[in-house]
């Protein structure tokens, strides 16, 4: 039987950057005392987040290099996970790409290529830890989404960006239905526009003050505001929340 105390790991895909919402995640998870795994196709990243890590908060950590459309590094990672960590209680499935490209510009492998990443890279992860969470009878997983799975892209999301992101919105929903008799919750974030590796440099001061005052709160979004929701969704009192989404973008989308 396991407990509110009970010492668990959480997983997060593509923490690696240093100013991206995973590493974010990761340091709001662990100050909740969760262990945490870093996967990230960045071997040398994912190192640096579990140092920072485990430096801040005096958790287990362990950085894992996987690509997350393989099976088999995505099994070799968690396996690796679940033999040096406590049981896996969480996971914030964070990797993911954007792309650009106008619907009439996408070629069949750009389409793929974001699908791969964003929706296969989650269902390979979940699928392989969801199992191990049931039978424990306790598990917490989140999906990133998007602002451009709700509102349509508009940001720096295309047409295949928004609908991979809407994507995991089914996904989740689905998955809350068929996991929360055993114990296990699947929410989604929607973040909207937030001040990470992705959109640093790629925004002039006029166009980056247009889409600020077009936000109630007035500013972009920080890391911090994303991880601190994700972090409320993967505690053990947020136990009968499942199937959500919740929005993190100031106002800008609401609906």
């Amino acid at each position: 039987m396991t407990t509110p105390h009970t010492p668990r790991t959480a997983v997060i895909t593509g923490a690696g950057s240093p100013r991206g919402i995973g590493r974010a995640t990761a340091h709001a998870l662990a100050a909740d005392g969760y262990h945490i795994a870093v996967v990230d196709l960045d071997k040398e990243a994912a190192e640096d987040t579990a140092r920072h890590i485990a430096a801040s908060h005096g958790v287990e950590t362990l950085a894992l290099a996987a690509d997350v459309t393989d099976a088999a590094a995505v099994d070799a990672a968690i396996a690796q996970a679940e033999a040096a960590l406590p049981p896996i209680g969480a996971l914030v499935n964070n990797a993911g790409i954007t792309s650009p490209v106008p619907f009439l510009d996408v070629t069949p492998g750009e389409w793929d290529r974001i699908f791969d990443v964003n929706v296969r890279g989650s269902f390979l992860v979940t699928h392989r830890v969801a199992a191990g969470m049931a039978e424990r009878g306790f598990g917490r997983i989140v999906f990133l989404s998007s602002v451009s799975a709700e509102r349509g892209g508009g940001v720096f999301g295309g047409v295949a960006y928004s609908a991979a992101k809407a994507a995991l919105l089914g996904f989740a929903r689905a998955l809350a239905r068929e996991l929360g008799p055993s114990g296990v919750t699947a929410n989604c974030v929607a973040p909207g526009l937030i001040d990470t590796d992705i959109t640093q440099g790629k925004l002039d001061q006029d166009r980056r003050d247009a889409m600020t005052a077009d936000i109630p709160m007035r500013r972009i979004g920080d890391v911090s505001d994303v991880a601190d929701v994700i972090a409320f969704l993967t505690r053990p009192g947020s136990g009968y929340i499942t199937g959500a989404t919740y929005d993190v973008n100031g106002g800008s989308h609401i609906h």
